[in-house]
């Protein structure tokens, strides 16, 4: 059983609407926590949210989570080992992918106040690359 398989199996995850899997694991008013593990060839798609996303870093390899800017320019940031945590502000449109080197990532996203589907965005290819023409490549990438 490989690595994947077994966080799967072992965490109850099921596949997410934006890519990879997930658990609710945390729900109040207040915030919410999941687990979300993405594997080669999987990605997390451009999305936003009413709230703001912490991301921690579980085990694997390295992820990186990409943002627009509000001047429509990217944003890389690595989650890995050596940076465990970071914070995607409220309504900031951004998604996640493996780098080359990478096989998986398991990670754990609290969002803050609570998530709420009704509140999720999944990006529209045709209106982001109207609206940020700078991003075309990511855009290309993770909204494929």
């Amino acid at each position: 059983m490989s690595n994947v398989e077994e966080l799967i199996l072992v965490h109850k995850l099921l596949p997410h609407p934006e890519g990879g899997y997930f658990r609710e694991t945390y729900r109040s008013e207040f915030s919410t926590g999941i687990f979300y593990l993405l594997s080669k060839g999987q990605k997390s798609s451009f999305h936003r949210i009413n709230s703001d996303e912490m991301w921690h870093f579980y085990g694997g390899d390295k992820i990186a989570i990409v943002e627009i800017t509000n001047k429509g320019t990217i944003k890389e940031t690595i989650l890995d080992k050596n940076n465990v945590q970071y914070l995607v502000p409220a309504g900031v449109w951004f998604g996640a992918y493996l780098p080359d080197d990478s096989e998986y990532v398991f990670t754990g996203c609290t969002v803050a106040p609570a998530f709420h589907f009704k509140d999720f965005e999944m990006g529209e290819k045709d209106k982001m690359l109207i609206e940020f023409p700078k991003a075309k490549m990511m855009i290309d990438k993770l909204l494929s």
